[in-house]
């Protein structure tokens, strides 16, 4: 028999989103980056949201700290001393 659809999907879809407003300039850097550190931006934001939920929650509130989830671990900082090759046009 075949696959059903919810075969190989993630265990913790994520069920919300969140819109702001950035400018365009900093979005684009901020994009640029986490593409060069090989990670993407959401995943990045993800990582912040929970950091500082963890670091900001009172020691008793173990409940947002839990919903907040595991911090993964950042990845490694981009040598600025290495250009990085543009993908072509």
């Amino acid at each position: 028999m075949g696959k059903s659809k919810s075969d190989g999907k993630k265990k913790n879809k994520k069920s919300s989103q969140l819109v702001i407003r950035i400018e365009a300039g900093e979005r684009d850097a901020f994009v640029k980056l986490c593409d060069r550190m090989d990670t993407s931006a959401a995943r990045e934001i993800r990582r912040f949201m929970r950091e500082w939920v963890a670091r900001h929650s009172p020691e008793g509130d173990a409940e947002a700290v839990a919903e907040a989830g595991p911090v993964p671990q950042a990845a490694p900082p981009v040598d600025a001393a290495e250009p990085v090759a543009e993908a072509p046009p």
